[in-house]
């Protein structure tokens, strides 16, 4: 199993990133991704996101707002991320008024490419979202 965990502190609120982070329907069309949908809301909830000519399909898992965490798994084997048995936790801790740590962790098995880029690829993602997260708030 790969783990892959990015720690990242973000001059904002914890509530106000949690309330960005947490949107498991506000993925934007844009960049790799062509297409987005998703079914159902809270936990269960399923989003089929559309890039590099496949689908990653993720169903929401955990979601505890009081925390500040909630996590995610990938339910398809073919998704075009090149991971099998992928599984997510995104925790946000507050570090005062105007300051919070986003701890994002992935377990997952690397599939088709050598384990150090299948853990660049994931890293780029929890990278991109926390910085996401940063343009929406400096904005």
């Amino acid at each position: 199993m790969t783990i892959v965990t990015v720690k990242e502190t973000v001059a904002a609120d914890a509530d106000a990133v949690w309330n960005i982070l947490s949107d498991f329907g506000g993925i934007k069309i844009g960049g790799p991704i062509t297409d987005f949908h998703i079914e159902g809301d809270g936990v269960g909830a399923v989003r089929t996101i559309t890039m590099g000519g496949g689908k990653v399909i993720e169903r929401l898992e955990t979601f505890d707002p009081t925390e500040l965490t909630f996590s995610y798994v990938i339910t398809n084997q073919d998704s075009s991320l090149p991971v099998t048995d992928y599984a997510s936790i995104v925790k946000i801790t507050s570090e005062g008024p105007a300051a919070c740590s986003v701890e994002w962790t992935g377990t997952f098995e690397p599939r088709g490419v050598p384990e150090a880029q299948a853990q660049a690829i994931v890293n780029g993602i929890y990278t991109g979202g926390i910085q996401r997260a940063r343009k929406a708030l400096a904005g």
